[in-house]
């Protein structure tokens, strides 16, 4: 998918949608005039400061621990070349290029705000590298979190200085000289303040954040989809679900849930045929039953942590920093708390979400419990496994998104000889979340796979409008009940269907959700 809008920087706070669509989607940005007013005037601080005799850190001083340490003038574009190369010390497999170019561009909104000092070619540059599709490579371990995503923002800015590799936009690797010569931008040759602008930023962290809250937001309503196919098919109530019962408890997205359960259910000759009131039937397993209560809870989760994100959004992440009257004051804002926080609680709720899909999977396979349904949907019972063996592999995807849901946020090493003595861990918080997002994508995959096989098997039966396209969906990539077959490849195919957004889009064409 291509995105053919610009997004402006400088302007206004960027938004979520932005940053998807500038990371995912390739959408091109340009610099507000404000912005470079601004930029112009940040600038000029630093150059009286660099000027001045007595030390400002950042500008005539060393970093970090060094940072009673003077710098002569002629030292400078030295100590800035040392800062980036000596930190650019990622190591492990490249980071995903959506993330890098979140990364870039978020990095990009805190330079156009005029509060790091920069000079405006640092701020065009990096919007031309985005422009031009010129994707440093980033590597998957190095940041602690605090200071900023030191490492990696140091990768990107070693690219701008024409150091280091590169994706290019074919996505071949080439050195960052020959994609900058290529695309027609000036390595940068950084001056006093700008090594430490360029690094000091929660960036890395705050763009993962983004792009997973995007994720789930698609998610969560495939998982409400995944729930009324297990609970059609395994002739499950509706009247659970019911609006004056999720009003008696007002939790926000318990009631969303519940309504697009409802919406999905709607219509549905198999429900319909135990409804009424000759069916006792009110009192289905938790895993069925309560899916609005443990759905909503990943979708208010969702809500504080985007209210989050569009703070971080807001803000402006250095240190040192120009503000009002030409002052260059230390701060904290670089610590990654309230980012990692909001992270590792919505890798709680993607473990519950997925913990939850996985029993309903389960419920659907044991004879016991599936309401006369085969031995795990198969087609000849004792000779064919049916769906047994897809259920594992959601219980082992649900086993490991337990261990991904233990907080990183909780843990700090001190680094730079105790100077930086507390961190917060929120890039591997994020690196966690985004691995459990895929882990949950997958489990949902299955259970869906498995309630088009359960809701096949209830013929004569007809499934409702939405379950039913869903499962006609689902049987153009993977076969209906028969003889087993290899199933690997139907699994891949469904999870590509629910990544996709076709599996919802699909639904959503036959409901008002």
């Amino acid at each position: 998918m291509q995105h053919s809008s610009t997004v402006i920087v400088g302007a206004a706070p960027l938004s979520p949608a932005d940053v998807v669509a500038v990371a995912r989607h390739f959408a091109k940005v340009e610099i507000a005039d404000s912005a470079r007013e601004r930029v112009a005037a940040g600038r000029a601080v630093i150059d009286g400061m660099a000027a001045d005799p007595n030390p400002h850190y950042g500008v005539s001083t060393g970093f970090g621990a060094l940072a009673t340490t003077f710098i002569a003038p002629e030292r400078r574009r030295q100590l800035q070349l040392s800062l980036i190369r000596s930190h650019a010390a990622g190591t492990g497999p490249e980071v995903e290029t959506e993330v890098v170019r979140a990364l870039q561009l978020l990095r990009l909104q805190t330079l156009a705000s005029g509060h790091t000092g920069v000079r405006p070619v640092v701020v065009d540059t990096y919007a031309a590298m985005l422009n031009s599709r010129i994707t440093p490579v980033v590597r998957e371990y190095g940041s602690l979190g605090c200071s900023g995503d030191l490492a990696p923002l140091s990768h990107v800015a070693l690219a701008s200085m024409g150091e280091g590799d590169v994706r290019n936009a074919e996505g071949e690797l080439v050195p960052a000289s020959e994609a900058l010569a290529a695309a027609g931008v000036e390595p940068l040759v950084l001056v006093e303040k700008e090594g430490l602008a360029l690094v000091n930023g929660t960036d890395g962290m705050l763009g993962m954040l983004v792009l997973a809250l995007h994720d789930l937001e698609q998610l969560v309503t495939t998982a409400d989809l995944a729930a009324a196919m297990s609970i059609e098919s395994q002739l499950g109530t509706d009247a659970v679900f019911a609006a004056d019962l999720m009003a008696l408890r007002p939790q926000v997205g318990q009631a969303t849930s519940a309504a697009n359960l409802r919406a999905f259910l709607a219509e549905s000759p198999i429900v319909h045929s135990h409804k009424g009131p000759e069916d006792g039937r009110v009192q289905d397993a938790y895993s069925l039953r309560c899916s609005p209560q443990v759905h909503g809870t990943a979708r208010d989760t969702m809500g504080h942590a985007t209210m989050i994100a569009e703070r971080e959004l807001a803000s402006v992440v250095d240190n040192p920093i120009v503000v009002s009257e030409g002052r260059l004051e230390s701060n904290g804002n670089f610590h990654g708390a309230p980012v990692a926080a909001v992270l590792d609680f919505l890798a709680i709720s993607v473990a519950d979400l997925a913990s939850i899909s996985e029993r309903r999977t389960d419920r659907a396979l044991d004879p016991a419990r599936n309401r006369d349904l085969p031995p795990f949907l198969a087609h000849e019972v004792g000779v064919d496994s049916g769906l047994m063996i897809a259920q594992y592999a959601a219980a082992g995807i649900v086993s490991e998104l337990k261990r991904l849901a233990a907080p990183a946020s909780v843990d700090s090493i001190p680094s730079s000889a105790m100077q930086e003595d507390h961190v917060s861990m929120g890039w591997a918080a994020a690196r966690k979340l985004r691995r459990a997002i895929d882990g949950l994508t997958r489990v949902l995959a299955i259970e869906i796979l498995t309630g088009a096989r359960a809701l096949d098997l209830r013929a004569p039966l007809v499934a409702g409008p939405a379950t039913g396209a869903v499962r006609d969906l689902v049987r153009t990539v993977a076969d209906g009940p028969g003889p087993d077959h290899f199933l690997s490849p139907d699994m891949e195919a469904v999870t590509e269907l629910v990544r996709s957004g076709t599996v919802l889009r699909t639904a959503k064409e036959h409901t008002d959700v």
